[in-house]
């Protein structure tokens, strides 16, 4: 088949044309920007690129089209063309399910947390385990050399998001996945640009959880509260729960089929306990509650689809991460950068939570970008100051169309708010040899406007 995909150059449509070039479709596609390094790695798979949207940029032979959900609405010209002239079009995430997926055992991991990570985890350990996944992460995870492949059997893991599909489908892209084992990490409000209270967001996860079949698998943590009134709307698969030791009271009530003792502070090794039986332990790089939780999840969905508990716990002592996951991007002379990908207040609370518990009382500078939707809506006022305590200095840049006063907010004595570039950079370094800080996370769900390597670019030019 010919297909056109509008949008290419974003992470989802352009794995998706990775895939469907792997696939044996002839694959094109137009976005208005044509970028690095989704561009290169598209040119280099012998997929070619135009710009920007227009009609003339859509072949003229092109038998499907497939239609981003970034910037394609009614009025682009390149969607007025496939209107007018009659092409058969569809979404990504309705294209995923209705080709790609259907003869596919879907492991899908959702939640508004850990969904990237979860998914690279469980991605090896199959991959370790020898079963060579197909899968589709939002993210590159480290042990592999891309972030999509068809895989060799019928195996896929996919990373499943609850935003909309497309301007024509307001509908979550999962529910076009229907899994058979199904992982909900964690649940809380986000994307307020398109869900206006939580119980949107519960209304389209009952809607997943009704595309699961009877003789599939929902793994969720235990006792969480907003996925307790989901699955009490109606459920009709087996469920299995997993749980951290710090929510198992000394009566040990849980009920949790999977879960965590022996945790050492950092999160850097612990044991693993399947139905009171301890059955493996895992010594990694990572840290935190909340990757030992995604590696719990991990495991039981491996475990559903016929990897031992013992055999997880070996593969992910070998785990890598995933770039931009608290990703070491420079280290000298005492100091260590982290790029991570921060979307909401509990992400950064926990990503700098397990940092702290790993350096100690070494000192930590978090530099900040509040870019997403929601955060820049003012959803989370009174989350983001608290999400911080665990730095030392915090830097926050202030995007533009802020719909809050961030200085009444955010302002302390530890922080700076700033919506210059290259002011943050200077007062970065400055900050770093008068408080002699050793660890430095920068947190954004964007490029940030290439304050990465800007910084450590600056560093290098910074006489002892």
């Amino acid at each position: 088949m010919r297909i056109h995909i509008l949008g290419i150059c974003g992470t989802l449509m352009g794995s998706i044309a990775l895939l469907a070039k792997a696939a044996g479709h002839r694959v094109s596609g137009t976005d208005n920007n044509v970028y690095p390094p989704m561009s290169d790695l598209l040119a280099a798979s012998g997929i070619s690129l135009s710009s920007p949207y227009t009609a003339d940029n859509i072949p003229d032979d092109a038998e499907l089209i497939i239609v981003g959900n970034a910037n394609l609405p009614r009025g682009n010209p390149a969607v007025e063309h496939v209107l007018n002239s009659g092409i058969p079009y569809t979404s990504g995430a309705e294209w995923l399910g209705r080709y790609l997926l259907a003869d596919k055992w879907v492991i899908a991991v959702s939640g508004t947390h850990g969904k990237t990570t979860t998914s690279a985890m469980i991605a090896w350990i199959l991959e370790y385990a020898g079963m060579k996944p197909g899968f589709l992460i939002g993210g590159l995870p480290s042990n592999f050399s891309e972030s999509a492949r068809l895989g060799e059997t019928p195996f896929f893991v996919i990373e499943a998001d609850e935003y909309d599909t497309s301007y024509f489908d307001r509908r979550s892209k999962f529910l076009h996945y229907k899994p058979r084992t199904l992982v909900i990490n964690n649940l809380e409000y986000d994307h307020a640009d398109i869900f206006p209270d939580m119980e949107a967001i519960k209304n389209q996860f009952h809607l997943l959880v009704r595309s699961v079949p009877g003789n599939g698998t929902i793994i969720h943590p235990e006792h969480n509260e907003d996925i307790d009134s989901v699955l009490q709307r109606g459920c009709w698969s087996a469920v299995q729960t997993f749980s951290t030791a710090d929510v198992i009271s000394p009566s040990n009530t849980s009920t949790a089929n999977l879960y965590a003792e022996a945790i050492k502070p950092d999160g850097s090794q612990f044991s693993v306990h399947l139905d009171s039986e301890e059955v493996g332990s895992v010594h990694w790089a990572l840290s935190g509650d909340h990757n030992i939780a995604n590696a719990l999840a991990a495991i039981l969905a491996a475990r559903n689809v016929g990897v031992t508990p013992a055999i997880a716990c070996e593969a992910l002592g070998q785990f890598s991460g995933v770039k931009r996951r608290m990703e070491v991007i420079y280290s000298q002379n005492g100091l260590t950068i982290y790029d991570d990908f921060a979307h909401h207040p509990t992400a950064i609370q926990t990503t700098l939570a397990g940092l702290r518990r790993r350096v100690g009382d070494e000192a930590i500078m978090a530099i900040l970008e509040p870019g997403s939707h929601t955060m820049r809506k003012g959803t989370h006022l009174g989350k983001l100051a608290p999400a911080v305590a665990e730095a030392d200095k915090v830097i926050w840049f202030k995007p533009e169309n802020m719909q809050w006063d961030m200085n009444t907010e955010l302002a302390s004595k530890n922080s700076l708010i700033s919506s210059n570039i290259p002011d943050i950079i200077e007062s970065a370094i400055s900050t770093i040899k008068q408080e002699n800080i050793k660890h430095l996370v920068i947190m954004s769900n964007s490029g940030f406007q290439g304050i990465h390597n800007l910084l450590v670019d600056r560093l290098g030019q910074v006489k002892d």
